[in-house]
């Protein structure tokens, strides 16, 4: 399957990326949940929960501060030191 990546930031020239590797499974790994402070984010967020933990796994919940800017790097360290992967929400 091919993927494409796309920049949610509307930077005229934005650097090249790759995609981070996928899990095989999430049995056992720990899912973080991003929400990115939009309304409904976290109605979203919790179903998704639901069926992650179905699956086995477990989830850490997050919150940006502020859906207009890039989550801060105190948060972004965190999730990246006590989480597998991440899920972000966008709602409305």
């Amino acid at each position: 399957m091919v993927q494409t990546l796309i920049d949610p930031t509307n930077e005229a020239a934005p650097p090249a990326r790759t995609a981070a590797p996928r899990l095989e499974a999430i049995d056992g790994k720990t899912i973080a949940l991003l929400d990115i402070s939009k309304a409904r984010g976290d109605i979203f967020l919790d179903r998704v929960e639901q069926r992650i933990e179905s699956r086995g796994a477990s989830v850490l919940r997050f919150t940006k501060p502020t859906f207009s800017k890039v989550a801060p790097a105190d948060l972004r360290a965190e999730i990246a030191q006590r989480c597998d992967a991440v899920i972000e929400a966008l709602a409305d």
